[in-house]
């Protein structure tokens, strides 16, 4: 009988820290909606474009397609694969956190959709 050979499956996509790319950046969660996730190192995957906003979103899979979107914005979840460091690779799970909460992101929070503006006269 021949050896069977394991196929681990899990996101393809090559972990950077470039940030002029978004498929495949290396960044921290710090938000509190997936705890499991808190303080741990993820790899972008996907951006769910406006997926807060609309039920009918975008899955963008492509540096190309999100730059075409108009980049990642607040309203956008992004599909994350927790890094696992034993095994050397990525998970096969994935998650689907608030943009703003990742480390790479969290400026949007501050500058983003929703933010109430305060007047001048106040």
């Amino acid at each position: 009988m021949p050896k069977q050979t394991a196929c681990i499956l899990a996101p393809n996509v090559e972990p950077h820290t470039d940030p002029s790319r978004v498929i495949g950046r290396r960044t921290r969660y710090h938000g509190d909606e997936h705890r499991y996730l808190r303080n741990h190192d993820v790899v972008i995957v996907a951006v769910l474009k406006d997926a807060l906003r609309v039920e009918e979103h975008g899955y963008l899979t492509t540096d190309e397609e999100i730059a075409d979107a108009g980049g990642v914005g607040p309203d956008d979840r992004i599909e994350v694969a927790p890094i696992l460091p034993k095994e050397g690779r990525l998970s096969f799970a994935t998650s689907d956190p608030k943009a703003t909460d990742l480390e790479a992101f969290a400026s949007l929070a501050r500058h983003g959709a929703g933010a109430r503006r305060r007047s001048r006269n106040q």
